[in-house]
C-alpha cells in the first residue's frame, strides 16, 4: 500500500468522483455510485484493485471516464448511443471533446481576466 500511497497516478474512487465534480445536488456528496454504475455499463473502465477490494484509476481510465460523463451529461446521449461511440474505431469523440475541453479553458480564462478588469475599476472608483 506505501507504493501506492506515494504514486500519484492512481487516484481512489472518491477522487475521481470530485475531480469529474460528480456531486449529489441534494445532500452534497460525492457520487461514487455513478462510477461504479458506469463501470458495469462500459467494459473500457477496468479500475485496478490493490488491496482491500478498493478501486483505483489511472489516467488512461479517468479520461475514458471524463468521455463517458462528457457524452451522457453534457451531449445527453443514451447508455447504448455512448457505448456505440466508445466502441467504433472513429476518433471523432476525441476531438470533439478535447475541442470542448480548450473552449471551456479558454472561457473560464476569459472570465477571470474580466473580473480582474472590473476588479481594478471598482478599486478605481471606489
Amino acid at each position: 500500500m506505501n507504493k501506492l500511497k506515494n504514486n500519484t497516478k492512481y487516484k481512489t474512487i472518491g477522487q475521481v468522483a470530485r475531480i469529474l465534480n460528480l456531486i449529489n445536488k441534494n445532500t452534497g456528496t460525492l457520487s461514487t455510485h455513478t462510477i461504479r454504475f458506469w463501470e458495469k455499463e462500459f467494459r473500457q473502465i477496468k479500475p485496478k484493485t490493490f488491496s482491500g477490494n478498493r478501486r483505483y484509476y489511472d489516467e488512461n481510465t479517468i479520461n475514458i471516464i471524463k468521455k463517458i460523463k462528457y457524452l451522457l451529461k453534457d451531449k445527453g446521449m443514451t447508455l447504448n448511443g455512448v457505448k456505440k461511440v466508445l466502441n467504433s474505431k472513429d476518433s471523432d469523440i476525441d476531438v470533439l471533446y478535447n475541442t470542448t475541453i480548450k473552449q471551456k479553458s479558454m472561457i473560464k480564462s476569459k472570465i477571470n481576466k474580466i473580473k480582474d478588469i472590473l476588479s481594478t475599476i471598482k478599486n478605481k472608483n471606489g
